[in-house]
């Protein structure tokens, strides 16, 4: 696995997407993507008694959609990445205890998905293992509890800020097999440009997705036509336009290729959807399900998708500190029976 420039790792051995699993809430089981989502579960509890454990199920049961696929079980897994937005990553933890496998916590707040691919295809591709899950969660009320407001608040919020969704999402990686191919990697440097706001989360991580994304051409040495599409994870309607700014002021011009996740996966004339989608789940479950079946179908050969996460705290924000943001990017590449 060489490193190509200065933040792009390159999978020699090209580790295969076995399965993957994308489950989602009622809200995104009603926007424009529903009919690419492995599972959608009209209960926001998932049958329990509170958001946190919901949450907790919606990451587990992507896994076990992710494992299905692949018909791998758990005593096969090596190791399983996964992370999610609460404190001390307890919805990860929890799932963890529940699949008894190893397991190696993240915390990259919305950035997690491809932060997790990241690492489990260099696994793979290092021989540490033959099997590497990556997985995270998140909620719309547990988002909204922790970072914001309570959902029985009923507090009011500006056009700019953004719906978690809430779903989860997981991704089976090895060695050999059928599926797409991870090839690249760029890992995000953190990227602070001054915004505090916890309602202006597309514009803070605009400049950490651009960042990544340059640096990802930089250092292949690729432009966009070698990509049919890339992807930015939560950066919705506010933050797309930065970003797309940013780039261009350094002589990157992406035009129609550029897309986000947070746009993608709610309609705009939604209820309370406000600029677009954001959280964990919003790149992954889009990526999963949507991206993949689009793959499968023979409309997209390489993607490159760029998951962006804002790192703050409840703390953070609360002393007034701004919001350190961080990108993460990922090729994936149309392989045999993808």
């Amino acid at each position: 696995m060489p490193l190509i420039g200065q933040q792009t790792w390159r999978f020699d051995s090209k580790p295969v997407l076995l399965g993957t699993g994308a489950i989602v809430g009622p809200k995104e089981g009603q926007g424009p993507l529903a009919m690419d989502f492995d599972e959608i579960n009209e209960d926001s509890y998932f049958g329990q008694d509170s958001w946190e454990k919901a949450e907790r199920r919606f990451l587990e049961s992507a896994v076990e959609i992710a494992m299905r696929k692949a018909n791998v079980t758990s005593e096969q897994i090596d190791v399983l990445y996964a992370g999610d937005l609460l404190n001390q990553i307890i919805t990860a933890n929890f799932a963890a205890r529940t699949l008894a496998v190893p397991f190696l916590g993240l915390f990259g707040a919305c950035s997690t998905s491809m932060e997790g691919l990241a690492l489990a295809a260099m696994t793979v591709d290092s021989g540490f293992a033959k099997h590497a899950l990556a997985a995270t969660a998140s909620h719309n009320s547990t988002a909204e509890r922790q970072f914001r407001y309570p959902t029985e608040y009923g507090g009011q919020k500006p056009p700019s800020s953004q719906c978690t969704v809430t779903g989860g999402a997981a991704a089976l990686v090895g060695k050999t097999g059928l599926g797409p191919r991870i090839t690249h990697a760029t890992i995000g440097k953190v990227v602070d440009l001054g915004i505090k706001s916890p309602f202006e989360m597309g514009a803070a991580m605009a400049p950490a997705a651009a960042d990544t994304i340059l640096c990802h051409f930089q250092d292949t040495g690729r432009t966009p036509e070698d990509y049919d599409l890339i992807v930015t994870g939560d950066l919705s309607r506010v933050g797309l336009p930065l970003a797309v700014e940013l780039m261009e002021e350094q002589g990157l011009y992406l035009g129609d290729k550029i897309k986000d996740c947070g746009i993608l996966i709610f309609d705009p004339d939604q209820p309370e959807v406000f600029s677009g989608g954001s959280g964990c789940a919003c790149c992954g479950v889009v990526t999963y399900g949507h991206l993949m079946r689009r793959m499968q179908q023979g409309e997209l050969g390489r993607i490159l998708v760029c998951a962006t996460g804002a790192l703050l705290s409840p703390l953070s924000s609360q002393q007034g500190e701004s919001i350190p943001c961080v990108a993460h990017a990922v090729v994936i590449e149309r392989g045999s029976g993808a």
